[in-house]
């Protein structure tokens, strides 16, 4: 289901382009509030996005080959495409998959110091719905996708603490 006048609106959410700036001041942000720490936290991400696309992109994708709704030629009439489809297979959705990461990777390194953190969650669902709503992804590879990156979030965060207790204990 679409509606024309959301066309325009879901082509700018999933374009990742779209959200440079955002990630700009978002790291600009975390240097400036935790100095220092930051660089640990910046790595963290990283490290969570990264393999998160990567389980997703590099290890699903080819492992599955499953044909995104876009390119599955028994769906073409059912399909409003307001994109290029991209590549041939969906199964998992990189994008689900690296804002999930990001936004749950920010909750548990300082989501109770800061609840507006919550609303990532939210920005993450749109971008997420955004490649069901182009055509890139079938509901099942975003919410895989979603589950990779809150998985990749938990163990690259518990990883960040085990490093940042053995060698940089707060002291007191």
């Amino acid at each position: 289901m679409y509606a024309s006048w959301l066309d325009p609106v879901m082509v700018a959410v999933t374009l990742r382009n779209t959200w440079f700036p955002f990630y700009i001041v978002l790291l600009g942000w975390l240097g400036f509030q935790y100095q220092k720490r930051a660089v640990g936290m910046v790595l963290t991400l990283i490290l969570t996005v990264v393999l998160s696309d990567q389980l997703a992109s590099s290890v699903l994708k080819p492992l599955t080959l499953r044909l995104r709704p876009c390119h599955e030629p028994s769906l073409q009439p059912l399909i409003h495409p307001v994109l290029e489809c991209g590549g041939a297979y969906g199964f998992a959705s990189s994008h689900a998959a690296n804002t999930f990461a990001l936004a749950m990777v920010l909750w548990l390194l300082i989501g109770k110091q800061f609840p507006v953190v919550k609303w990532l969650f939210v920005w993450a669902g749109v971008i997420s719905y955004s490649r069901i709503y182009v055509g890139a992804h079938y509901p099942l590879d975003v919410l895989t996708g979603a589950g990779i990156g809150v998985l990749m979030a938990f163990l690259c965060t518990s990883l960040y603490r085990r490093i940042t207790e053995r060698y940089f204990p707060v002291s007191e």
